[in-house]
């Protein structure tokens, strides 16, 4: 069972800070260049990341994103002439480590209007949590071991609300009280959220969940249980078969009822797991994209089915 980690305030302060250098050409001169009626053309790097901008920024901002619905962001390609938009953009939210082809993009536009939301938070290394080679896999450019999926736990994607708004105020500052407004507006919903993960995760028959794609570490650590990822960090990586057996004997141990696929990737490796042992499918969403297949409209409603998800398959009490 994973030991939740307690990270300082002033760890988070100091990130906010690192991500706010990433704007100091966006800052008041440019805002002052904007008229009043104009809103931010902000680009987000993939859903979770939209969510925070069209949350935080309201009626003041015009979002689009990089990684339309449907197509999984780890394979995001970019045209050329999506690469050159990022140059005109006034904001540009992203999470780097998690698209390669983003990260690129932004270095080659030269844009210094990005925010990193990895330097909003703490970025921890959940690899050895899936073991075997296969899951050593890092994307060009990531820092060494680090899992990006920190949206997944709400205390994190808190922490990096908190920052974005903070950035946003200072890049559109006749709008910075608006910007504050909606950022407790959405934190208050995070932190209802976390209440209920905690309260819903916390007597359960079981702490051990199979998924295919390791994008739950975060989330596991958070609630005291632990994630078995058939495949790694990338949801293509295929698994070994030593991997396939010590699953086989890690569903007996642990009295795992259901293997978890999604809604943007293959679910042959899960629906063969799941044959091989007697267990259950059913879809813990890692809310990379939303889509028709998704179960909710948005984060939240997500976030919530997920809950739902987890406490039947660990016999919630």
């Amino acid at each position: 069972m994973n030991v939740r980690r307690l990270i300082p305030t002033t760890a988070v302060a100091g990130a906010v800070v690192l991500g706010l250098t990433a704007l100091s050409a966006c800052s008041t001169s440019d805002a002052a260049d904007r008229r009043s009626g104009d809103k931010l053309n902000v680009v987000a790097s993939f859903y979770p990341m939209q969510f925070l901008a069209e949350q935080i920024g309201g009626n003041h901002v015009s979002v689009s994103t990089l990684t339309k619905p449907g197509v999984e962001p780890h394979d995001l390609e970019l045209s050329p002439r999506e690469v050159g938009g990022l140059s005109d953009a006034d904001y540009i939210l992203y999470l780097k480590g998690l698209q390669p082809a983003v990260d690129d993009a932004i270095e080659q536009s030269e844009s210094k209007h990005g925010v990193n939301a990895a330097a909003l938070t703490t970025l921890e290394d959940h690899g050895a949590e899936v073991g075997g080679e296969e899951h050593a896999h890092e994307h060009e450019g990531e820092e060494a071991g680090a899992d990006p999926h920190i949206w997944l736990d709400p205390v994190k994607y808190a922490q990096v609300a908190k920052g974005v708004g903070a950035s946003l105020a200072k890049t559109d500052p006749d709008h910075a009280a608006d910007y504050r407004k909606n950022t407790d507006a959405l934190v208050t919903k995070l932190d209802a959220l976390d209440t209920a993960y905690e309260k819903g995760l916390k007597n359960t028959a079981t702490k051990t969940f199979i998924t295919t794609h390791s994008a739950f570490g975060y989330l596991a650590e958070r609630y005291g249980l632990t994630q078995e990822g058939i495949a790694g960090i990338d949801p293509e990586a295929e698994p070994s078969p030593a991997r396939i057996s010590a699953l086989h004997a890690i569903a007996r141990e642990k009295k795992v009822t259901t293997v978890f696929f999604e809604t943007l990737a293959s679910d042959k490796t899960a629906k063969t797991v799941a044959r091989d042992t007697g267990l259950k499918t059913d879809v813990l969403d890692p809310l990379e994209g939303i889509t028709g297949k998704s179960k909710g409209d948005d984060y939240i409603g997500v976030m919530e089915s997920n809950l739902a998800a987890l406490q039947k398959a660990l016999g919630a009490k």
